[in-house]
């Protein structure tokens, strides 16, 4: 006959599965709620396409391909996504990228999900 085991060991077993799957689900969400913003931005307002230290002047969603997200593709005409970044009070955003995030959520200037991102890569555009 085995021996008897204490309920308080066992008790303590269940609690670090338990502790473990929502360790497991907090980190699976926190990755996959990162969310990364495009700004629409007119190329000719910072001198070119590798010149950034200026910035680029932020634009209206509307000028912007949505295709150009889906894609993953860089924009080459007068407006493109810039992605992160920041914005500042003179209407212009610096330090972020012409090429977009690998994962997760993105979302315009303006608060429009434009990709909803996730495991695989990136999802089509939504509202």
């Amino acid at each position: 006959m085995p021996p008897e085991q204490d309920p308080a060991r066992r008790l303590s077993s269940r609690a670090v599965k338990i502790g473990m799957v929502s360790a497991l689900s907090l980190t699976l969400v926190a990755c996959s709620s990162k969310s990364t913003t495009a700004w629409c931005v007119d190329r000719t307002s910072s001198g070119g396409f590798t010149n950034t230290k200026s910035g680029y002047r932020t634009v209206p969603d509307s000028y912007c391909n949505r295709s150009d997200i889906d894609n993953g593709t860089v924009g080459y005409g007068r407006y493109f996504w810039y992605y992160g970044g920041r914005r500042g009070s003179n209407g212009f955003v610096t330090g972020g990228s012409v090429r977009g995030p690998s994962g997760g959520k993105i979302k315009s200037g303006s608060g429009t999900t434009l990709s909803r991102g996730g495991f695989g890569g990136h999802g089509k555009s939504g509202s």
